[in-house]
C-alpha cells in the first residue's frame, strides 16, 4: 500500500477512535440563518464565528471530538488575533473536515426525489481545501420515502455521484465521509425504512468498488433504520437498533473503516440512546459512532444565545456534556443516569 493510502487508512481510523465521534457544523447559510433566527440571534459572519469557535475551543473537545465537519466559510475564518481556525482545531486535537457537495436538488423527470450536485470543479476545490489544512471530506446525498419513491434511478445516481467524489477525495489524499441519507420524514414504518436503507447501501457500496475507492479509507455517515415521524406506531430504541444493526450487517463491507450516525431530527438523547443500544448488541466489523449537527448543538446553542459574550464558557460546557454522553454510547457504557 502506498504511503497516501496509509495516510488515508491512518486518518480514517482516527476518526472513529473509541468513545470520539464527528461534529457537524457545516450548515449551510440558510440553515444556519434558520437555527440563530430560533434564538434571536444575527446572522453575521462575526456571529458565525462566535459561535462556531466557541465550540471548537471548548476544554477538553479533543476528548470526546475527533474531527468537525466545517462549511467553507469556516475553514477560511481567523480568531481575532489573527489565529486560524482550523490551527486551533489541530491544537485540540480535532481534525478539521469540510463539506464538500453543493447541495440535493430537484431530480429532473423524478418528482419528489433530489440529486446532490457538485462534481463540476471538484478536483480543484479538494486540492484547495487539503492546502486550508483539511483532512476529511463530505458529501451528503438526500432518499426520500414517500408514494412510489424513491426510485431506482435516484437511488443509483446518487450512489454513482458519492462514488465519484470519494475517489476524488481519495485522489486529493483526504478521506471521504459517504452520506447517503435516508429521511425520516414520513409515516412510513420500520420495515419500509428498512428496505430503502438497504438499497441504497448496497447500491452505494457497488458504486464505491466499481470506482476502485479505498474501503478502509472510507467512512460511511448513515442513517439509522427508524420508523417516519408521522408513523401511527413508531418502533422502540431496541428495535431501531436491531434493525439497524441487521440492516448494516446485510449491506456494509467490514473493510469500511467505521460508521458514523447522523441524528436525523432526532431529538438529544434519543440519538444518544439509540447509539448505545447498538453498541451493547455485541461485536460488529466496525466501530459505530456519531456525526451529529442539531443532536449536539441544540442545548449549547440555546445557552449560549441567552448572552455570547458572558455565557461562551457554560455553553462549552452544555456541549462537552452531550458529546460525552455520545462519546459512553459510541461503546455501549451509556446510561440515562448519567444525563443528570
Amino acid at each position: 500500500m502506498s504511503e497516501k493510502l496509509e495516510q488515508l487508512v491512518t486518518t480514517a481510523q482516527a476518526m472513529v477512535a473509541p468513545g470520539r465521534g464527528i461534529l457537524a457544523i457545516d450548515e449551510s447559510m440558510g440553515t444556519i440563518k434558520k437555527r440563530f433566527d430560533s434564538v434571536g440571534i444575527e446572522n453575521t459572519e462575526e456571529n458565525r464565528l462566535d459561535y462556531r469557535s466557541m465550540m471548537l475551543t471548548a476544554d477538553g473537545v479533543g476528548e470526546f471530538i475527533s474531527g468537525a465537519i466545517l462549511f467553507d466559510e469556516t475553514i477560511r475564518q481567523k480568531m481575532p488575533d489573527g489565529t486560524r481556525l482550523v490551527d486551533l482545531m489541530t491544537d485540540a486535537g480535532v481534525l478539521p473536515g469540510i463539506k464538500v457537495d453543493k447541495g440535493a436538488k430537484d431530480m429532473a423527470g423524478f418528482e419528489g426525489e433530489k440529486i446532490t450536485e457538485g462534481l463540476d470543479g471538484l478536483r480543484e476545490r479538494l486540492a484547495e481545501y487539503a492546502e486550508l489544512g483539511a483532512k476529511f471530506c463530505k458529501w451528503r446525498a438526500v432518499i426520500t420515502i414517500g408514494e412510489d419513491i424513491p426510485s431506482r434511478s435516484c437511488i443509483d445516481s446518487n450512489a454513482h455521484a458519492l462514488a465519484r467524489y470519494a475517489a476524488l477525495c481519495q485522489e486529493a489524499g483526504l478521506v471521504p465521509i459517504v452520506e447517503p441519507e435516508v429521511l425520516m420524514n414520513g409515516s412510513h414504518d420500520l420495515d419500509t425504512s428498512f428496505d430503502v436503507t438497504e438499497a441504497t447501501l448496497k447500491s452505494l457500496f457497488q458504486q464505491l468498488y466499481e470506482q476502485n475507492v479505498l474501503l478502509e479509507g472510507t467512512v460511511l455517515k448513515a442513517s439509522m433504520v427508524i420508523s417516519g415521524d408521522k408513523a401511527t406506531e413508531r418502533a422502540n430504541v431496541e428495535e431501531v437498533a436491531e434493525a439497524t444493526v441487521d440492516c448494516l450487517l446485510n449491506s456494509v463491507p467490514a473493510a469500511v473503516a467505521g460508521v458514523v450516525f447522523l441524528s436525523g431530527g432526532q431529538s438529544d438523547v434519543e440519538a444518544t440512546e439509540h447509539l448505545n443500544a447498538m453498541n451493547q448488541l455485541g461485536d460488529l466489523p466496525w466501530p459505530l459512532s456519531f456525526s451529529y449537527g442539531r443532536a449536539l448543538q441544540a442545548a449549547c446553542l440555546k445557552e449560549w444565545a441567552t448572552d455570547p459574550k458572558g455565557k461562551r464558557e457554560s455553553a462549552q460546557k452544555v456541549l462537552i456534556h452531550r458529546a460525552r454522553m455520545n462519546g459512553l454510547a459510541a461503546q455501549g457504557e451509556w446510561s440515562k443516569d448519567l444525563e443528570t
